[in-house]
């Protein structure tokens, strides 16, 4: 079975004061469509997607934010010094100072469910847990639990951790080590955080380059996105790949020469991929008369996008792991931000059970023919400039009902009926 992200809560982080918790797991509703979430275990109900609105600076990119940096601290924990500083930023809008931020998410993993999460400021790991149950069971075991006062572990069911809680230095993760140190579970627990990624659909640097090695070495999900770009019909069929050595005649011919030798001595020996698109000559009478390439930079910004986009997106998918994109709907027509919505829900394009959690203002998307309605999350400041996050069904109407499956979402969040809207002032 592959990972499937459950639920996510964080507190303490920017804009995010309060514990706020974004759930995947389907509510007791019968909305369509049906494709959208995968049963596990017979009774458990687990989203593809989920959508995230809210008015700018509201929080939502703060959410996935919350997400990365719990990721990046996983990840790096292993490589800290004793007095290295943690990725501390909590909210400072607050007379209170000085609490730790709190992050935890749920998974499940073969026939298990797990729930890992920790607490620290710039110093120092105030807390950390780990537990397992069943998927969907009530019931769940403390495999470890660490306070200030020490690390207490289950010597039947998780022994890989007997003996190193001494070893474990105060701003590093207990399960980091046990993992460096050959912990069977715990190395299979980091593993599953690898599934899990977050990129901005604004800022590609993270994963331009993945995309093109994609495109150029025809990796796992290479023949999906090529059959993406002719579904989306971008004018081009085909994507040919150079790779080139780096030389100084890449780089701009205004350069100063100083600032020339400094770069080319730190890119030297360098290979890169550059991509270009193929198109179609036509003569007078509409055949195709021959090919013309390219290069992707002269492409539109969307476009460009579509394909920096193509890599995440399709590995995810080809390998059933969970992705977070911030601003999903950038640079993109709303028809295409559907469409790749609608290859998550789809069994067909999803087989092995991907995840995809977006921030979005694409309204298009609010559509019951889409989205279920505990797909949809808001977030929205309140009166002390705390994000709140909320799903549809947290939602009460002024007659006291819950918003309907067959209402029409995207008419109701633009008249305000949701909340999650900026508001402005006019003089």
């Amino acid at each position: 079975m592959y990972v499937m992200l459950l639920e996510f809560s964080c507190a303490n982080f920017r804009s995010i004061n309060r514990k706020c918790t974004i759930s995947l797991e389907g509510q007791g509703i019968a909305d369509e469509p049906k494709t959208n979430f995968v049963l596990l275990d017979k009774k458990v109900k687990v989203l593809k997607t989920v959508a995230l609105y809210g008015a700018n600076s509201s929080g939502k990119s703060n959410v996935v934010r919350a997400f990365a940096v719990m990721m990046k601290h996983i990840r790096d924990s292993v490589r800290l010094n004793d007095n290295d500083k943690l990725h501390y930023d909590p909210f400072r809008l607050s007379s209170v100072r000085g609490k730790p931020t709190f992050f935890e998410v749920r998974f499940t993993d073969d026939e298990k469910a797990y729930r890992y999460g920790f607490e620290f400021d710039s110093e120092l790991i105030y807390g950390e847990w780990l537990y397992r149950s069943s998927i969907g069971g009530r019931t769940e075991k403390a495999l470890f639990i660490r306070t200030k006062e020490g690390i207490g572990v289950d010597e039947k069911f998780f022994s890989e951790g007997m003996g190193k809680e001494e070893n474990t230095n105060d701003n590093r993760l207990f399960l980091s080590l046990c993992a460096q140190l050959g912990g069977k579970l715990s190395r299979q627990i980091i593993n599953k955080f690898s599934y899990m990624n977050v990129i901005s659909g604004i800022y590609d640097q993270g994963y331009t380059d993945y995309s093109k090695n994609m495109l150029h070495r025809h990796l796992a999900g290479f023949d999906e996105a090529v059959s993406f770009f002719r579904d989306m019909h971008l004018g081009f069929d085909e994507i040919e790949t150079v790779e080139k050595e780096f030389d100084d005649s890449m780089l701009p011919p205004d350069m100063p020469n100083v600032v020339k030798a400094e770069v080319f001595k730190a890119m030297r020996g360098r290979r890169d991929v550059n991509l270009y698109s193929c198109h179609k000559i036509y003569d007078k009478r509409g055949k195709v008369t021959g090919k013309i390439s390219f290069d992707i930079d002269e492409e539109s910004e969307g476009t460009k996008k579509l394909i920096r986009l193509s890599g995440p997106i399709f590995e995810t998918l080809v390998n059933g792991r969970v992705l977070w994109v911030d601003e999903l709907d950038a640079k993109m027509h709303p028809l295409i931000s559907q469409y790749v919505v609608e290859l998550f829900n789809n069994p067909d394009t999803n087989p092995h059970n991907a995840q995809l959690i977006f921030t979005t203002h694409d309204t298009h998307l609010l559509s019951s023919k889409l989205l279920r309605r505990d797909q949809i999350w808001f977030t929205e400041k309140d009166a002390k400039e705390q994000t709140d996050l909320y799903n549809m069904m947290d939602i009460e109407l002024p007659d006291g009902s819950k918003p309907r499956a067959d209402s029409n979402f995207e008419r109701n969040y633009i008249a305000g009926r949701y909340g999650a809207i900026p508001y402005i002032l006019n003089d």
